[in-house]
């Protein structure tokens, strides 16, 4: 059998996975290198919407391009995807102040929701099923050598050309690998023959409620008096709008597959929302350079990999009950770490071993509950269940990091602004316990297998 670098996919895999790789590198790169756009661009109280905007408009292309590719095949909407994210950071990129960089934030969103699920699309279109698990493989590596490699990039980027060519460099490079999958895909068939006549709209219409709750929430620190009823009415509609995007009683922690799709939120809440201000610790804090700061990222990203490894060869005899316990445990010690440093001024090795026990515990849970979804899931339902998963993934860190930009935002001038969004990071982690402690089973390793 043909495998994923034969002549006739070759071009398929390469770009795919380029595709991948340069979403992945660029939002890492972001993460290390928004405390120097924001001194730049003097946009302080806009740096946590620049993250949470960009999940919450993805969400959007989430649910738009799995409708219209099973409508019409994947190739135009991928075309679309790829044409928003490009968009996206070339305004971000030259972008002459902060709130410029937001709105190409917002646009770069929409193309990278709905990029990933088109290329999901292509795979089951494009390649034979036996040989899914390799391209996905595939996938998951263009994930880990960004995250051993973009911080520390982007942060010499950033240091010895300009923070501009982190975003004008992907957008480059991304077209093209984009010319390297349509070169094959445009004059092939990759249309199904009963496609979706289900209604997109409701969806469409509870995706963009997300979005436009998580931006609100995002800009409620700005909103003075009107800030304590904008975060209320925002979390509300968020809740209510996501509710039919996700497996019913999830938010309520419902045994199984709701209990695996809510964890997923709040771990992604924890991780993401901390994250994007363990650089800022470092450079403003610390003196860090951006090459430096980055190199924090790394430690994690490191201890991820091997962390995963190990899920992946012995998930099944650790088990989920301690996989859940261990994963919080090293999450919300990274967290609590993180506090400490911050509050009491401690040497900057703390921080930077201290987040690596969170790549860790990320390691050891993020992928056990894309196994647990694929366990759960039936031909019929595996498109809505992943979608879900990947919903509550962004929703869960958008609102995070809305919630804490809020918090560093009103705390900024204090010496309490870090302390406060670590430890809010601490309590969502513990939080997830609860869900995680419900997680049931449902033949893992027949999935894994698979």
């Amino acid at each position: 059998m043909a495998g994923i670098w034969s002549p006739q996919f070759v071009w398929v895999t390469v770009g795919a996975v380029a595709m991948i790789f340069l979403a992945a590198m660029q939002s890492l790169a972001v993460t290390t290198v928004m405390p120097v756009v924001s001194a730049d661009l003097d946009g302080a109280a806009l740096y946590a919407i620049a993250f949470s905007g960009t999940l919450a408009t993805g969400v959007i292309g989430m649910v738009a391009v799995g409708a219209w590719s099973d409508r019409s095949g994947p190739v135009w909407p991928l075309t679309a995807s790829v044409i928003l994210f490009v968009g996206g950071l070339i305004v971000a990129g030259l972008a002459p102040t902060m709130e410029v960089l937001v709105v190409g934030r917002l646009i770069q969103g929409l193309g990278t929701g709905g990029q990933t699920v088109a290329l999901y699309v292509v795979v089951a279109r494009v390649y034979p099923p036996a040989i899914h698990g390799r391209v996905f493989a595939a996938f998951s590596a263009a994930w880990v050598v960004p995250s051993l490699i973009g911080p520390f990039l982007a942060g010499a980027v950033t240091e010895y050309i300009h923070w501009r060519w982190v975003f004008l460099g992907v957008a480059a490079l991304t077209v093209l690998a984009y010319i390297m999958v349509a070169t094959r895909l445009w004059g092939t068939a990759l249309d199904t023959e009963h496609p979706s006549t289900a209604r997109i709209g409701p969806r469409l219409a509870c995706a963009v409620a997300v979005a436009i709750g998580a931006l609100a929430l995002s800009l409620a620190g700005e909103l003075g008096p009107f800030a304590v009823p904008t975060v209320v009415a925002s979390v509300l509609v968020i809740g209510f709008a996501v509710r039919p995007l996700l497996p019913r009683r999830t938010l309520t922690a419902a045994r199984g597959l709701p209990s695996v799709v809510l964890m997923r939120g709040l771990i992604a809440g924890a991780l993401f929302g901390a994250e994007v201000y363990i650089p800022y610790l470092l450079i403003d804090e610390y003196d860090f350079s951006p090459t430096w700061a980055g190199l924090g990222l790394t430690a994690a990203a490191l201890t991820w990999a091997a962390a995963a490894d190990v899920q992946g060869r012995f998930g099944d005899r650790i088990g989920n009950t301690r996989i859940t316990i261990f994963g919080v445990a090293q999450l919300a010690l990274a967290t609590a770490i993180a506090a400490l440093s911050a509050t009491l001024h401690l040497h900057p090795v703390f921080v930077v071993v201290g987040w690596a026990f969170a790549g860790s515990g990320m390691g050891l849970m993020y992928p056990r509950l894309t196994v647990l979804t694929l366990a759960y899931s039936t031909p019929r339902d595996q498109g809505f269940n992943s979608s879900a998963l990947s919903i509550s993934d962004s929703v869960g860190a958008a609102t995070a990091i809305a919630v804490m930009g809020i918090v560093f935002t009103t705390l900024i001038a204090t010496d309490a602004a870090f302390p406060a969004v670590f430890i809010l990071a601490a309590g969502l982690a513990l939080l997830a316990l609860v869900p995680g402690l419900r997680l049931g089973h449902a033949h893992e390793a027949r999935a894994e297998a698979q």
